[in-house]
C-alpha cells in the first residue's frame, strides 16, 4: 500500500510578504490528518492507483499526454476530501479532464474506489501539497479552472497565515490559469466566505463573475452537486456561499 506522506515544514509565522515569498516560506495547504482505510480503500489504492495517480515529483506535467486526449479543458481539484464531489463533476463534464489534488490517504483511495466503480477516465489524483503541485508540476497558463470546495476555514485570527486562499497562493494560481480561466470557491461559513471574497478582489488578475455585484457571491453552479451535509444545512436554514471569479 501506498505509504503517508511526510509531515510537512513548519509555517514560517513572520507577518513580513515578499514576492518571493513561496520560495522563501512554505504556504501550507492542509493538516495532515491519519485516517482508518476501509478495505474498499485499501483495495483501490493497491489496484486502481497505478492507472489513475500520479506519484508527485519537481518536473512539469503534459496535461495533454496525462490524460492522452487534445484540446480538452484541464481544471485542478484543490482537496477534494473523499472525492463525492470530484467524481460527480468528472461524470457531468466529460468533455473536461480533471488534475485532483489530496493529501488524505481515506480520501485519495475514496476517489479511486468511486473511479472504479463509474468507470471514470477523467481524473488523474495527485496525493501532496498542492503549493508544490503548482510550484514544481503545473506549467504557466494550463489550466481553464480551478475548484476550492469547502476549505478548512482555520477560524481563529491568529491561523490566518495557515488558511491557503491568501495573496501568495492566489498569485501563483493566477499564474497556472490561462486568461479567460475561473476559480470557482465554496464554503458554508459566511465568516470564511468574507474572507476569501477579501482576497480574490485583492488580486489585480482576478475578476468577479457575480452577475450581481452588489451581492458579489454568484448562485452556486449547475456542474458542483450538492453534497449530503449541504442538503441538510439548506434544511436547517444554513447558507452555501459560492464565488467564481476569472482570470484577466
Amino acid at each position: 500500500m501506498r505509504g503517508m506522506i511526510e509531515n510537512p515544514k513548519p509555517l514560517n509565522t513572520s507577518d513580513e510578504t515578499s514576492d518571493n515569498d513561496l520560495k522563501n516560506r512554505r504556504i501550507r495547504s492542509f493538516v495532515l490528518r491519519q485516517g482508518r482505510l476501509t478495505k474498499g480503500q485499501a483495495h483501490a489504492l493497491e489496484t486502481v492507483w497505478p492507472q489513475f495517480g500520479i506519484e508527485y515529483a519537481q518536473h512539469l506535467l503534459d496535461l495533454n499526454q496525462v490524460f492522452g486526449r487534445l484540446n480538452t479543458k484541464k481544471v485542478l481539484e484543490i482537496g477534494f476530501g473523499m472525492g463525492e464531489s470530484t467524481a460527480k463533476i468528472a461524470q457531468t463534464l466529460p468533455d473536461y479532464d480533471f488534475v485532483a489534488v489530496e493529501v488524505h490517504t481515506p480520501g485519495v483511495g475514496s476517489l479511486l474506489k468511486l473511479i472504479e466503480e463509474s468507470s471514470i477516465q477523467n481524473i488523474r489524483i495527485i496525493q501532496h501539497d498542492v503549493v508544490e503541485v503548482l510550484q514544481h508540476m503545473i506549467a504557466d497558463n494550463s489550466l481553464d479552472g480551478a475548484h476550492i470546495f469547502f476549505p478548512d476555514p482555520w477560524h481563529k485570527k491568529r491561523h490566518h497565515k495557515r488558511r491557503l486562499i491568501q495573496a501568495e497562493f492566489l498569485k501563483l494560481l493566477c499564474t497556472k490559469l490561462k486568461v479567460g480561466a475561473y476559480i470557482h470557491v465554496a464554503t458554508d461559513w459566511q465568516e470564511y466566505a468574507e474572507w476569501v471574497l477579501g482576497a480574490l478582489k485583492a488580486e489585480p488578475q482576478l475578476q468577479n463573475t457575480a452577475s450581481d455585484l452588489t451581492l458579489e457571491y454568484t448562485q452556486k453552479p449547475s456542474y458542483r452537486p450538492l453534497t449530503k451535509f449541504e442538503n441538510r444545512g439548506i434544511k436547517l436554514g444554513h447558507g452555501v456561499w459560492d464565488l467564481v471569479f476569472k482570470r484577466q
